[in-house]
């Protein structure tokens, strides 16, 4: 680990958006706040847009990526969108070239290509997506190297069949994504940029990091490891107001935790009117890496997980019920990462 100590405003900053159905809300509700959050982190020098493949989930509007991201795209001008991710294992991999190419020739040199290898959803739902298809993950690395080929006939052992047209020959930066050492291990194998879903795995960030790290082999496309670290912030101009505004994302939790289907929920007042201590323990042994706060706590929270991790890039995810409070958590980031050395 480098013993340089970044600043916040050192490294780049990101957007991971989940384009949330609020309870009284719609999809179409939620697409129209998407485009304005992403013109508005633009002006504000945000480096990434990025959008979430989830499925069957009553509070995620994401479930079809790469039109969300081409819509994106299409109503902003310079910010990078891509996925955080596409779960790879869902489709085949050749369909993914060509949605990613086709994005890729509309809007060159802004698109980027996370990929995970978990299905997004539960069980059923993951059958209806791949029908007779089987998988479990393992084959993740198979899958990954036919869609790298398409774009990179190189990579290909023998004469290339099938080509995605477009997608052949296009450089579309690909990321794995990943809350363990799996992708961890295989990005650093083969020199791809690694993406940690710290927002909701906190507990084996370090680990991962380390494994990426050490084990990192420069690739054409990358010389050095980039590891960006997905994190929940919740800013606000009180730290009460702050911790109001998070119990939108503890209710998210605890409804997955409860198998309740919900669009995301209004805030409380405390988090202890609606949860047990067992289902309080469940929420920071999850979210433990959550910052919730003012311009100032937040401040500090950021830059000791910045110390912990020597993150790269941050990738900042802010689940609040209210639009307008959600612009100003994401301005109030911007904010500190602007800030004078």
């Amino acid at each position: 680990m480098s013993n340089i100590q970044k600043k916040i405003q050192s490294i780049p900053y990101s957007v991971l958006d989940l384009s949330p159905i609020t309870e009284g809300g719609s999809a179409a509700v939620s697409f129209q706040n998407t485009i304005d959050l992403a013109q508005h982190v633009e002006a504000w020098g945000y480096n990434r847009y990025w959008l979430a493949e989830h499925h069957n989930m009553p509070f995620i509007a994401s479930s079809a990526t790469s039109l969300l991201i081409g819509h994106v795209a299409g109503n902003t001008s310079s910010i990078r969108v891509g996925s955080g991710g596409i779960m790879l294992p869902n489709h085949a991999p050749l369909v993914v070239a060509e949605q990613f190419g086709t994005l890729e020739t509309l809007y060159p040199g802004r698109i980027d290509l996370g990929l995970g290898r978990a299905p997004g959803t539960d069980g059923v739902t993951a059958q209806a997506l791949r029908r007779e298809l089987q998988s479990d993950g393992q084959d993740f690395p198979r899958l990954l190297n036919e869609l790298r080929t398409y774009f990179d006939p190189s990579l290909s052992s023998g004469k290339q069949k099938v080509r995605a047209i477009p997608g052949t020959g296009l450089n579309i930066p690909v990321w794995l994504l990943g809350s363990s050492g799996f992708s961890a291990q295989l990005s650093a194998q083969l020199g791809l940029p690694f993406a940690y879903a710290s927002h909701f795995s906190p507990n084996n960030t370090l680990a991962a990091l380390d494994l990426y790290r050490s084990q990192f082999q420069p690739s054409e496309s990358m010389e050095s490891p980039h590891a960006m670290l997905g994190v929940n912030i919740i800013a606000a101009d009180t730290d009460e107001e702050a911790e109001r505004l998070a119990t939108s994302l503890y209710q998210q939790f605890l409804n997955l935790i409860r198998n309740t289907e919900l669009p995301l929920q209004p805030p409380v007042e405390s988090i202890e009117e609606v949860a047990s201590e067992r289902e309080i323990m469940a929420l920071r042994q999850q979210l433990g890496s959550s910052i919730i706060g003012s311009k100032e706590s937040v401040r500090e929270q950021l830059q000791s997980f910045i110390d912990k991790t020597q993150a790269d890039e941050l990738m900042v995810i802010s689940q609040i019920y209210d639009h307008e409070a959600r612009i100003r958590s994401y301005e109030i980031v911007a904010e500190l990462f602007k800030e004078a050395s």
